[in-house]
């Protein structure tokens, strides 16, 4: 794990620049609070919500970013009066939470911005518990909002825009097989089940702090489809938060909430969530968890059984999360998988159509997009077969198939990129064997996602000739993949 956070490319040092600059966004957002006059409640408030509106906005271009940006506070500053009017009645104020957890996870059929919107309403819910917020406070909270995602779209969209520069993400759509508005409504069913599950026992354990099991579960469900993903998040969340509270007691508590030391840590742990988030969960938990606990610092509660009522709600929420992925409307990882590899494999097809549209001389032949999109494709297909092949999987067989079929993909992708390049080459651009090639790869990946035998002669192919080793390569992959895909229901991989 730690190979895989500190060693990990960062094409691009997207990763780099994208952490320095929620440190910049959210440094400001505070900052620019504290000249305000803002209390300590509305200061963390304001901090909060611009960490939220440079993390959780996620559109592929930068003028939907900006949108999304700006319909945050239309979307948080009505849930943060429901959740302070309903600070003294907690039959309402539950019952609200649970609804705003559900429509947050339904709000994901609408894409990136459905999700944002969704994240943000439910964490201004949650901050205003995390801060017992009541609404003679609320006109200092909203203008704390308001300014925060000001200063956060300021230093994103203005100081430090370098999305600008980059070409717009590969972003898939979600696989037809299963269709994003059943799985997502599946999903704000299960949130829901689980939230409540998470509310009720951890209000048994801690009728102060129950928050915190709801905001597990919440989070376990986020960028997770499947029961494997949920599950083996949970068990990240897990991780992280008990790695975290190691770190709370070893660096948190012996500041003593001072506000200069505090604001560096602090500093610190949101570099951490922002440069982790897209390589490991366990990492990003324990950053948030660190990040916690100098919050509550800086509230003068922090303590070693405060810490300890942390790791015991974040097991209540996450083992409401569970629950609800296996006893309510389970979306099995097998459909989920099956649905992302065969996009993945029409986009082989394309990809060869259009390496064979450039090799027969058509100018707007550019299988490069198609490249970028079967890279999103193939990452997907990770993140769905993770479950399988996670180290506490105790199914050898189901293993061994799953990472089987991820490296023949990646063998895929391989030649793909390789046959891709080669068409690049002008003289390369009329050769009709390498066309023909490419005809039989299309024919290939029909048969295998339309269930029919392949049939592919290889022989005689020079495999000297780069073009043509490629396509060799790509072919004998298909092939090989034919084998475990086309396993009957109930076997290793399909029945997971």
């Amino acid at each position: 794990m730690l190979k895989r956070v500190f060693m990990a490319p960062d094409p691009g040092r997207t990763r780099l620049r994208f952490a320095t600059r929620a440190v910049l966004g959210i440094a400001l957002a505070v900052a620019l609070c504290g000249l305000a006059g803002h209390s300590l409640t509305g200061i963390v408030t304001g901090g909060l919500a611009a960490l939220l509106a440079l993390f959780t906005v996620t559109d592929a271009t930068v003028r939907g970013q900006a949108v999304t940006t700006a319909l945050l506070p239309a979307v948080g500053l009505p849930v943060l009066t429901a959740a302070a009017q309903l600070h003294d009645h907690p039959v309402a104020r539950d019952l609200t939470f649970l609804a705003v957890v559900g429509a947050g996870v339904y709000a994901r059929r609408w894409g990136p911005r459905g999700h944002s919107l969704g994240v943000f309403a439910f964490m201004t819910f949650f901050v205003a518990q995390f801060l017992h917020a009541t609404t003679d406070q609320l006109p200092q909270l909203y203008a704390a909002v308001l300014l925060s995602v000001l200063a956060a779209a300021a230093v994103r969209f203005g100081l430090w825009c370098y999305e600008r520069r980059l070409p717009p993400p590969a972003v898939p759509a979600p696989p037809g097989g299963t269709g994003l508005a059943r799985v997502t409504t599946r999903q704000a069913v299960q949130a829901t089940a689980g939230a409540g599950f998470a509310l009720v026992v951890g209000q048994l354990v801690s009728g102060q702090r129950w928050y915190w099991a709801v905001g597990a579960t919440w989070w376990i469900f986020v960028n997770t489809t499947s029961r494997g993903e949920t599950l083996v998040r949970g068990f990240r969340r897990l991780l992280g938060t008990v790695i975290g509270i190691g770190l709370g007691l070893l660096v948190a508590m012996p500041v003593h909430g001072d506000p200069a030391v505090t604001a560096a840590l602090a500093a610190v742990c949101v570099f951490g969530i922002f440069y982790t988030a897209a390589l490991s969960y366990t990492w990003m938990m324990l950053w948030v968890t660190l990040l916690a606990g100098l919050l509550y610092g800086l509230l003068g509660v922090l303590g070693p059984d405060l810490l300890a009522l942390r790791l015991a709600e974040t097991g209540v929420g996450a083992l409401g999360a569970a629950l609800a992925v296996i006893l309510v409307l389970p979306v099995t990882t097998h459909s989920i998988t099956d649905a992302w590899i065969r996009r993945a494999l029409r986009c082989v097809h394309a990809c060869a159509v259009e390496t064979a549209r450039r090799l027969a001389g058509a100018a707007d032949a550019d299988p490069a997009p198609r490249v970028a999109e079967l890279e999103q494709l193939l990452a997907r297909v990770r993140l769905s077969v993770a479950p399988l092949v996670h180290p506490l999987n105790p199914m050898l067989g189901r293993k061994r198939r799953a990472r089987h079929v991820l490296d023949l993909l990646d063998d895929c992708a391989r030649e793909i990129r390789g046959l891709v390049a080669v068409a690049a080459d002008p003289e390369a651009s009329h050769d009709t064997r390498l066309a023909t090639a490419c005809r039989r790869v299309e024919a290939a990946v029909e048969a295998l996602t339309e269930g029919r035998d392949i049939a592919i002669d290889t022989d005689g192919l020079p495999h000297a000739e780069p073009a043509l080793a490629h396509l060799h390569g790509l072919e004998r992959a298909l092939t090989e993949l034919a084998r475990p895909l086309r396993t009957p229901s109930g076997s290793p991989l399909v029945g997971a």
